[in-house]
């Protein structure tokens, strides 16, 4: 071979010179390569730009990216944890955090974030994963702030004021809730589950003829949805328009035969038109399709109360321990009245609503009675009121029941009445079972009402806003209007009213309002027993006036609690209690009007009464 031959040959074997920018270069078609959907390409190439630069950092997490893509998580966060060692860059935060997030490390998502916050290095994709990490975690007031993080970075963000909206509803922060997902429909309009969530926030915020425009437009957007349908009806009947509800819960069964939700809530509504067959035959229908639906037996319970059928009430109401329900969780077993209780230690504990709390403590000096020492776990308004009721060792805040230590048994206190085998002929109904109230609270309301030259009535139209029936329970001011025209002492034991009827009482004037020095339910029970009569709907003052055995007159709508049972005007429960119902109408105008010639009656009856009495002085 010639030298010319031979420098040829060197020539053409001697390798490629590899350019700087060449791993660069591959990435780049790696991207290209993933953009058309050839991920095996884009895998190569990035092998390729490895074996010529081992530390391409932005390779490196393209690869995590496509190992997280293929379920390969573990070999995900080998490579995006390489690439965080030859560089921080936001978007390798990112995908590190994206990685744990499908690992279910939360915690460590939180950490990552917050560490590239430190760096300087933040992004909304990174807020939003710390926010979801929250979530998962239960800390929903620091996801409520990493969400609106997000929406200050990027205010068109529609998944952060989603998740932040859907978050404060959870919170019960309501109104800021409806502001997140206002901000979510404006984003984004017609997303069906966000105008719902929409709808069910102005149901709470007794915004119903808002709440029914969106349902509707929810409605036209998807008309076929079952789900739509529901919602709609129960906006209809927070309304108490109850027949046009049912209509859709039909609607919602035809669309989906079977749905859970529209079967209980056409048995909720049924009942409230007194079809009380068409109730139980749904319930039923539910017990078939699910024998451990406890909803289902609540329903049947209550709707055996409500008929007097004491005992398979009682005993179907105990199916409430079986949904969510709030009450301590105690080591000690749960008292049914099978064990003897001589000897040993008790706690009742409230479970309920104050008002129920009220209402069955009449069982307490029936435990004692057996032998056991009894303590009283109750709301911490009503402690000082129950501290002297009669049997028990000691009261205390519910908060601190499941905190005993030497305890043998607990018993919540609405399931006194099944422990008992209570029947309406066996219900204790004294006239008064409370403590006596302190004598110098009752002088002390006496002082301030001045004299007693009028019958004096005290008056309470609205029960608790969040309580799920308040739309069938609580009456404006305004309707008592007419009450408020008869020659009496008018007294509000009305604790914080809306602010329409706090207007109201501003515009009458001559209702005295001295709640703001109700402390207490003891202070409560002293002005009652300063009062010769309470105007009251079903609310907690209802059960206390009744337990005091002061006369009750209490306003109650076409189908009320089941305590209070059908038709009666008197109560099981209250002996100086009477009962004004609606009729059918469901018109609380015609039960006021009741109310009021019951009253000018009383008035016009007591007025010689009183001259007489004065005159004696």
């Amino acid at each position: 071979m010639s030298r010319r031959e031979r420098h040829a040959s060197q020539t053409t074997t001697k390798p490629k010179p590899v350019r700087s920018d060449d791993a660069a270069l591959l990435f780049e078609s790696a991207l290209r390569d993933i953009a058309n959907g050839r991920h095996a390409d884009a895998e190569a190439c990035c092998q390729l730009a490895l074996a010529i630069d081992g530390g391409h950092a932005p390779t490196l997490n393209l690869l995590s990216i496509l190992a997280l893509q293929a379920g390969q998580y573990d070999a995900a966060l080998q490579w995006v944890s390489r690439a965080l060692r030859q560089d921080v860059q936001p978007q390798y935060f990112l995908t590190l955090a994206t990685v744990l997030q499908v690992l279910g490390r939360s915690d460590e998502v939180i950490k990552v974030v917050d560490k590239a916050s430190t760096l300087g290095l933040e992004s909304p994709d990174l807020w939003m994963l710390r926010g979801n990490a929250l979530v998962n975690l239960q800390q929903l007031t620091e996801a409520v702030s990493s969400f609106q993080r997000v929406l200050e970075l990027n205010p068109q963000n529609w998944d952060a004021a989603n998740q932040c909206g859907i978050v404060l509803q959870r919170l019960g922060r309501i109104d800021e809730a409806l502001a997140c997902l206002d901000l979510s429909d404006a984003l984004r309009p017609n997303h069906v589950p966000t105008l719902l969530m929409r709808g069910a926030l102005l149901t709470a915020l007794k915004r119903l003829d808002e709440a029914l425009l969106i349902c509707r437009r929810a409605n036209e957007i998807e008309p076929g949805n079952s789900d739509i349908c529901v919602k709609t009806g129960i906006v209809l009947r927070t309304m108490c328009r109850d027949e046009e509800a049912l209509k859709l819960f039909e609607r919602a069964l035809a669309l989906q035969p079977g749905s859970r939700d529209a079967l209980h809530n056409s048995a909720a509504v049924l009942t409230k038109l007194h079809r009380f067959d068409e109730a139980f035959e749904i319930y039923g229908r539910l017990k078939e399709f699910d024998p451990s639906d406890a909803l289902a037996e609540l329903g049947i319970a209550h709707l055996k109360l409500l008929s007097g059928d004491f005992d398979a009430g009682w005993r179907g109401r105990e199916a409430r321990w079986r949904v969510p329900h709030f009450y301590p969780r105690f080591q000690q077993p749960m008292w049914d009245g099978q064990e003897d209780v001589a000897g040993k230690t008790i706690v009742i504990t409230a479970d309920e609503g104050l008002g129920d709390t009220l209402q069955f403590v009449r069982y307490v000096p029936w435990v004692a009675a057996l032998g056991a020492r009894v303590i009283l776990a109750v709301q911490e308004s009503l402690m000082t009121l129950l501290s002297r009721t009669p049997g028990i060792s000691q009261c205390i805040p519910v908060s601190e029941a499941a905190g005993l230590a030497a305890v043998d048994f607990h018993c919540p206190i609405m399931s006194l009445p099944f422990v008992f085998r209570t029947t309406v002929e066996t219900i204790p109904a004294p006239v008064s079972y409370l403590p006596a109230p302190d004598p110098d609270r009752i002088r002390c309301w006496e002082d301030l009402l001045g004299a007693h030259d009028k019958m004096r009535v005290g008056l309470v139209w609205s029960g608790n806003p969040n309580h799920p029936d308040d739309h069938n329970r609580s009456i404006p001011l305004r309707m008592f209007s007419s009450l408020l025209a008869e020659e009496a002492t008018f007294i509000s034991l009305q604790k914080e009213p809306k602010a329409v009827d706090q207007a109201t009482l501003q515009q009458v004037g001559h209702v005295l309002d001295l709640t703001s020095q109700l402390t207490d339910f003891a202070d409560t029970a002293a002005l009652i027993s300063c009062l010769d009569l309470v105007i009251t709907v079903d609310t907690s003052v209802a059960h206390l006036a009744g337990a005091l055995g002061r006369p009750t007159w209490m306003l109650l709508s076409f189908t009320p609690d089941y305590r209070w049972l059908l038709e009666r005007e008197d109560s099981v429960w209250y002996p100086t209690m009477r009962l004004f119902r609606q009729s059918g109408k469901r018109d609380w105008a015609e039960v006021v009007e009741q109310v009021r010639a019951s009253l000018q009656q009383v008035i016009t009856q007591r007025e010689p009464l009183m001259i007489q009495e004065l005159m004696s002085r």
